[in-house]
């Protein structure tokens, strides 16, 4: 199974990466795991990431495409763990997914002549996860002994931001502590939040925390998109206390 993570929405370069994986392998079968990561947003892809693989097959292979530095010398990598095979860029997207994991591996993919400067996801990463699926990891380049790390930063009850998801739920790397009211500082803001077990008991018109599916806390809007009055961005550090 080839997992598809990357922030080019709805367009047609996912597509285009799936015909390059089938022409490789036609047997392969691929999911779509995320594609609506804000643009560029490292943070927001290694959140996903690190929060999602566990609940894939054993053997999957991670395809990651969140790549700034696209045409760049930032370097490609392809990482095997005990469990699965990951290919991506060598930004630091695939550190926090790796770090509860054992690293079998770790090798550095070269650029084809001819790829695109702009579009990796096609000519290198999904031509690499295509190949393992066949096989063919060992083949793919040489070893490399370390990774570009990158961090979600947390320290108490200081945090990050690390995704907007598509109802306006601002969602952080902080646990909920046993309180049912925190005071929630972002930059030179801050508010009082209340906290809900789930958004039916919350008022219509209040900014409230709940705990998300990840375990961590998450404020949110009853029917609404509480990003709109928040305007908060992936990446933006954030105290709940």
């Amino acid at each position: 199974m080839i997992v598809l993570l990357t922030d080019f929405g709805p367009g047609e370069y996912v597509g285009v990466m799936k015909a390059v994986i089938y022409s490789i392998d036609n047997s392969a079968r691929t999911v779509d795991l995320c594609h609506d990561i804000s643009p560029q947003c490292i943070v927001e892809g290694s959140w996903i990431l690190k929060c999602n693989y566990k609940y894939f097959p054993e053997g999957s292979t991670f395809c990651c495409v969140v790549d700034p530095g696209v045409g760049t010398e930032r370097k490609a990598i392809a990482v095997k763990t005990e469990r699965f095979y990951f290919v991506g860029p060598d930004n630091g997207l695939l550190w926090e997914a790796l770090q509860d994991q054992k690293i079998v591996t770790i090798r550095q993919m070269n650029v084809p002549p001819g790829a695109s400067r702009t579009f990796h996801g096609r000519d290198v990463f999904a031509k690499a996860a295509a190949k393992i699926s066949i096989g063919g990891f060992d083949e793919l380049g040489e070893e490399l002994p370390e990774m570009e790390k990158l961090e979600l930063y947390q320290n108490g009850r200081e945090g990050t931001v690390v995704r907007i998801d598509g109802f306006g739920n601002v969602i952080t790397n902080l646990p909920r502590e046993n309180k049912e009211e925190y005071t929630v500082r972002i930059g030179r803001n801050r508010y009082r939040m209340g906290y809900y077990p789930e958004y039916h008991s919350a008022n219509e018109d209040d900014l409230f925390l709940i705990e998300g599916s990840n375990n961590t806390l998450e404020i949110s809007l009853r029917n609404g998109s509480a990003n709109d009055r928040l305007r908060l961005r992936a990446g933006a550090r954030i105290s709940i206390v």
